[in-house]
């Protein structure tokens, strides 16, 4: 059996814990594998998802060239606070950022992550 993707929509970590909370809700458990990936999500998305979409809307409002919501996406899911942890991000793509643009992301970026 072939699958073919029709689209592909890169989502928020903080989403998808949101909606196996829903289906943890309304079926009481989850298999194994989505158990798995929310107890992984648990520990690594610390945002809600109303402020992982306002941080998103803030990082596009910014409008850096060559940057698309997948890049913008994985800045929100990594929380990086510091201009080189924001160039690191990016390094996994194929784009460049100045150092004023990585400047404006780590500023925007950095009340959002909870103090240590």
């Amino acid at each position: 059996m072939t699958l073919n993707i029709i689209s592909e929509t890169p989502v928020l970590m903080a989403e998808v814990k949101e909606r196996l909370e829903h289906i943890k809700a309304k079926e009481g458990e989850l298999n194994f594998r989505a158990q798995k990936t929310f107890e992984h999500l648990e520990q690594f998305a610390p945002l809600k998802k109303k402020k992982a979409e306002e941080l998103l809307a803030e990082l596009n409002k910014l409008a850096v060239p060559r940057l698309r919501e997948q890049h913008l996406i994985k800045l929100v899911d990594l929380l990086p606070n510091t201009e080189n942890d924001v160039k690191v991000v990016l390094q996994s793509f194929a784009v460049t950022v100045t150092s004023e643009n990585l400047k404006k992301l780590s500023d925007t970026i950095e009340p959002y992550v909870a103090p240590k």
